[in-house]
C-alpha cells in the first residue's frame, strides 16, 4: 500500500514538471516572437489589396521603434479581394492618433518586411479594434520595372526602327538602285572634276587681269578720293536741292492747280457757247453770211482807200477864201 502511494506521487510530480516546462515553453516562444501574456495589449487592424510577403510576426515599427508585430492575416469575408492584416502592440501608452497610416516596406536589401506606422495628426486616438489606413510601398524588384519600363520601351522602339530601316535598305540596295547609285556616284565625280577645271579657268582669268583689276581698284579709290575733297560742294549742292525742294512747297501748288483747272472750266465754257453760236463771236464763227459781208465790207473799204490815194481831190474839196 505503502509502495501504491508513492508511485501516484511520482506520476503528479512529473506531470507538474511537465505542465510547468510547457508553460515555460509556450511563455518563451511568445516572449521571443514579442508576445508578452502578462501584459495588456491592444490589437487593431488594416486592409490591404496586397501585403508583398508580409506573414505573421513579422515586426511593427513606429519611427524605427518596434511596438508591436503582425498577429495574423486573411481574407476579408466580405470582400474576398482584401487581406485584413491584425496587428498586436504591446506598448499601450503611445498616443497613436486615428488617422495614422500602416505602410507596408521592405526593410532590409533580402526583402524583409515590416509595418511602419506613420502618426497622422488628429486629435483623436485609435483604440483597441480600430483600423488603420494603409499603404503599401513597392518592392525593389517593382520600382527596379518602373524605372526601367521606359528603357524597355525606347529600346523595343529602337530595335524596331533599327529593323524598319534594315528592310528599307533591303528594299533600295537591290540592283537597279546599285546600279543608278554607281551612275550617281561617276556623275558627282565629273562635276567635282568640272568644278575644279571651272576654278582653275578663273583663278588663271585672275592672274590674267591682275593688272586690270589693280587700274579699276586704283579708279575707285579716285573717285573716292574726289568725292571725299569735293564734300563741301556736294553738301552745298544738296543744301541748295533742299531750300529749292523747300520754296516748291512753300508755292501752295495744289491751290494753283485748282486756279488753273477753274480757268480751263472756265475756258470750256466759253469754247462751248461759241460752239453753240451764242453772243457775237458764237455768231461770227457759226454764221457763214455774216463772214461772206463781214469780207465783202473789208473789200469795199479797201478799194475806197486805194480810190482815194489814187484820186484824192474827187473826194477833198479845198477852197480859198
Amino acid at each position: 500500500m505503502a509502495l501504491k502511494k508513492y508511485h501516484i506521487r511520482k506520476e503528479i510530480k512529473v506531470g507538474a514538471v511537465f505542465i510547468i516546462a510547457f508553460t515555460v515553453l509556450v511563455w518563451g516562444i511568445m516572449y521571443l516572437q514579442g508576445i508578452e501574456i502578462l501584459k495588456q495589449r491592444r490589437i487593431i487592424y488594416a486592409v490591404y489589396d496586397r501585403v508583398n510577403g508580409l506573414v505573421a510576426a513579422n515586426p511593427v515599427t513606429i519611427q524605427g521603434m518596434k511596438v508591436g508585430q503582425v498577429k495574423t492575416l486573411y481574407f476579408s469575408p466580405k470582400d474576398p479581394r482584401k487581406i485584413i492584416v491584425e496587428i498586436y502592440l504591446r506598448n499601450m501608452t503611445y498616443p497613436i492618433p486615428k488617422n495614422s497610416i500602416a505602410r507596408i516596406y521592405s526593410s532590409d536589401l533580402m526583402g524583409s518586411k515590416e509595418i511602419e506606422i506613420l502618426p497622422g495628426d488628429s486629435p483623436e486616438l485609435i483604440q483597441s479594434g480600430d483600423t488603420l489606413m494603409s499603404r503599401t510601398e513597392a518592392t525593389l524588384g517593382e520600382e527596379v520595372n518602373q524605372q526601367l519600363a521606359p528603357l524597355k520601351r525606347k529600346a523595343e522602339n529602337l530595335i524596331s526602327s533599327i529593323d524598319t530601316l534594315a528592310t528599307i535598305l533591303q528594299q533600295v540596295l537591290n540592283k537597279n538602285t546599285q546600279a543608278s547609285l554607281i551612275d550617281a556616284i561617276e556623275n558627282i565625280k565629273v562635276a567635282i572634276s568640272n568644278i575644279t577645271n571651272m576654278t582653275y579657268a578663273a583663278d588663271t582669268l585672275v592672274r590674267e587681269q591682275r593688272s586690270n583689276l589693280s587700274r579699276i581698284i586704283m579708279n575707285i579709290e579716285s573717285i573716292s578720293n574726289n568725292l571725299k575733297k569735293n564734300n563741301d560742294k556736294i553738301t552745298n549742292i544738296l543744301t541748295n536741292f533742299s531750300n529749292v525742294s523747300d520754296s516748291i512747297a512753300k508755292l501752295n501748288i495744289p491751290a494753283t492747280f485748282l486756279q488753273v483747272d477753274e480757268a480751263v472750266r472756265s475756258l470750256n465754257d466759253v469754247m462751248a457757247k461759241i460752239n453753240s453760236g451764242e453772243g457775237t463771236i458764237g455768231l461770227l464763227v457759226n454764221d457763214t453770211s455774216l463772214y461772206y459781208q463781214v469780207d465783202k465790207a473789208a473789200r469795199d473799204l479797201n478799194l475806197l482807200l486805194e480810190d482815194v490815194k489814187a484820186n484824192p481831190k474827187k473826194y477833198v474839196h479845198v477852197s480859198v477864201f
